[in-house]
């Protein structure tokens, strides 16, 4: 199977000839570094049709470096597209950027073709936890934590920062995939979308009966990440526009300008129905 970064960038492409190239009306980055909210760890791409696309930038240096290395002025008119194809590349920084792009491109597809993806009331990517349950979790994501523990499921998380391993209170971090084996479901942030560990990640939670990508950078287009086994995919799509870009720009809370949505493999159209639509 083809590397997810090439098979990604592909269909970006093919989606930005289908609407016609696409181009980019700003970059926004995060209010200031050092800032610890949670809506402060994405850069947000904004295309000249008012689509908007998500990517994480708290992995390693990759903020740092977008900062130090890149001006948002200068992407102000360049296609899409080209943006895109950074994410096949090894650049951390130009990778983000590129998912960005394609998060972007996708949400254009979806508003063209006049399909919204179904929407949701929590970020669980709708694996529905029930008491007795094994679940697994890929990269600590807290605010998650208690539906989990609510629902009296054991909770299992795998992490890549050796300072969080261990027994907490009311869930286990480990660094070893393995123990993902025996967990009945599992949800991920899409940040295994940007480090490479996707498919190692997939295939250690093989056993699961179902598997969930999440968080705002998962607005992909999802049949890539379905093909690969995933059930669900849970994103965000901005909802209103100025209000998302007001509170973005001055460092406050967007989630409510914002909705949640997931995308369930049996009942989505798929990415060609899509590109049908598209007028």
């Amino acid at each position: 199977m083809a590397p997810i970064t090439e098979v990604y960038v592909a269909l970006a492409e093919r989606i930005a000839a289908k609407l016609g190239r696409p181009r980019v009306r700003a970059l926004h980055l995060p209010w200031r570094q050092e800032q610890t909210s949670r809506d402060a760890e994405f850069c947000a791409l904004e295309l000249e049709a008012g689509a908007i696309g998500f990517s994480y930038v708290r992995l390693g240096e990759t903020e740092a470096a977008l900062r130090a290395r890149f001006d948002p002025a200068a992407f102000v008119g360049r296609e899409a597209a080209s943006l895109a194809r950074g994410y096949a590349g090894s650049e951390p920084a130009a990778r983000a950027l590129g998912f960005a792009a394609i998060n972007a491109l996708s949400q254009q597809l979806f508003a063209r073709a006049g399909w919204a993806p179904p929407a949701a009331d929590d970020s669980l990517g709708a694996i529905e936890p029930a008491r007795g349950e094994h679940i697994g979790m890929i990269g600590l994501f807290r605010p998650l934590i208690a539906r989990v523990n609510a629902a009296g499921a054991r909770l299992t998380v795998l992490e890549l920062k050796a300072d969080l391993a261990g027994e907490h209170a009311n869930y286990r971090v480990t660094l070893d995939p393995a123990e993902l084996a025996s967990c009945d479901k599992v949800m991920s942030t899409c940040t295994v979308m940007l480090n490479d560990t996707l498919d190692a990640v997939l295939a250690a939670c093989a056993n699961a009966r179902h598997i969930a990508i999440i968080g705002p950078t998962a607005g992909c287009i999802p049949d890539p990440l379905f093909a690969r086994g995933v059930d669900t995919v849970g994103g965000r799509r901005v909802l209103d526009a100025p209000g998302f870009l007001d509170a973005f720009q001055h460092g406050r809370k967007w989630g409510a300008y914002a909705g949640k949505y997931v995308i369930a493999r049996q009942s989505y159209p798929g990415v060609e129905k899509l590109l049908q639509l598209t007028a």
